[in-house]
């Protein structure tokens, strides 16, 4: 078993969860909370949502499950090096996309310009509606009644929500997280833990690589096109040159591996850089701090990460074949979404309500549309809208 350092989440001291329950007689709290979100129906569902390509472009791309897979398993290494809580982080890492829409970003931003008269739609907010309301597989309760620092780890791995004064870091703090702070203290103007952090960071290094990888499988991009680019450009050069004869496939994947080790060779050795400054001795220091104690070098990042998300960002995310898709899933999003709201008895009997037109049923429309998989949504949609198919 691996010695926890003092500033690490320690399970028998958890906050505990909003319900209490018996503690298990085999399991941590932080074991329980992973084993819930693995059994969870939101988390198979991540199998069928899309990454950045749409399920049916191809079986070999990522999805939301096998992206939450590989942050997962970043994480559990980056954790188990650096003496924290490898069920904790693990947790996080699987929970972190749960409130994704379907079709990726697309499909988010086309439900938060829907939900804007009622308070706007935000991933992260819906994956606290998941884990707090929306999942019912427990006689007991709603949700998964998960601990303190599970729900702390998802709701901030990417930080404070909260300046130091109490007042929203973005325009305003989403309506699910605001409430549920009522009822359960996240502290939300502090850092989260080091293990969320590493969750986020994680989520980084995990997309940068594998987006890459399927940006050259998909024949958008090739793997000379990265040659002109910092870090991955001299990597490329290397593995060609020391492998001159191998099938370019090969190629591509041995330039992601390196890639990938290397980005975490830099996060731990910042990491540890930035522990041996604070010098903390509880994970309540780390939440203390002034700033994220897992980062990458600053330099590191803006002259190596930054410029290879730009590239993927122009020649990737905004290729004309995905605005393409892009364009289509939005239009899916948006009909489904009007005809819901303008004749709710479309919708099916569990996510009806008796409010009709207001608040109450537009936010019961996105949850429904929101846990969709890529594959659903499209065929509610040719369940809605064509005549020939069956309902």
């Amino acid at each position: 078993m691996i010695q926890l350092k003092p500033y690490a989440t320690h399970p028998e001291a958890s906050r505990g969860r909003l319900l209490p329950e018996p503690e298990s007689k085999h399991r941590n709290c932080h074991q329980r909370d992973r084993d819930r979100i693995i059994h969870s129906n939101a988390f198979r569902r991540l199998k069928y949502k899309t990454q950045v390509f749409v399920y049916y472009e191809g079986d070999y791309y990522r999805t939301r499950l096998s992206h939450s897979l590989e942050v997962a398993q970043i994480t559990r290494s980056l954790a188990r090096t650096l003496g924290l809580n490898e069920d904790l982080a693990e947790c996080i890492a699987l929970a972190h996309d749960l409130g994704h829409a379907p079709f990726a970003h697309a499909g988010e931003d086309e439900l938060d310009a829907l939900m804007q008269p009622y308070g706007g739609f935000e991933h992260n907010d819906q994956t606290l509606r998941i884990l707090t309301s929306l999942e019912h597989r427990y006689a007991a309760f709603d949700g998964l009644n998960l601990t303190w620092e599970s729900l702390e780890g998802v709701v901030k791995h990417n930080g404070p929500l909260l300046h130091a004064d109490g007042s929203p870091k973005k325009k305003m703090l989403a309506a699910t997280i605001a409430g549920f702070n009522e009822r359960m203290d996240l502290d939300l103007s502090r850092w989260p833990s080091a293990e969320a952090q590493i969750a986020a960071i994680a989520d980084d290094i995990a997309y940068t690589s594998h987006d890459i990888d399927d940006g050259i499988r998909s024949g958008l991009i090739a793997l000379d096109d990265l040659l002109d680019l910092p870090l991955v450009g001299p990597m490329v050069r290397e593995v060609k040159a020391a492998y001159p004869q191998t099938e370019s496939r090969r190629l591509v994947y041995e330039v992601v591996r390196r890639l990938l080790d290397r980005m975490t060779t830099e996060v731990l050795a910042e990491t540890e850089r930035r522990i041996a400054a604070l010098k903390p001795t509880s994970s309540d220091d780390i939440r203390a701090a002034s700033t994220a104690v897992v980062a990458f070098p600053a330099s590191f990042w803006s002259e190596n990460i930054a410029p290879i998300r730009a590239f993927l960002y122009q020649q990737l995310y905004r290729h004309w074949r995905v605005n393409r898709m892009r364009n289509k899933v939005r239009r899916v999003m948006r009909e489904m979404f009007e005809l819901f709201m303008e004749h709710p008895g479309t919708l099916p009997p569990e996510w009806q309500v008796a409010e009709k037109g207001g608040a109450t049923q537009a936010r019961a429309v996105c949850d429904y549309i929101a846990g969709m998989t890529d594959r659903f949504a499209l065929e509610e949609y040719q369940r809605l809208f064509d005549p020939f198919t069956k309902t």
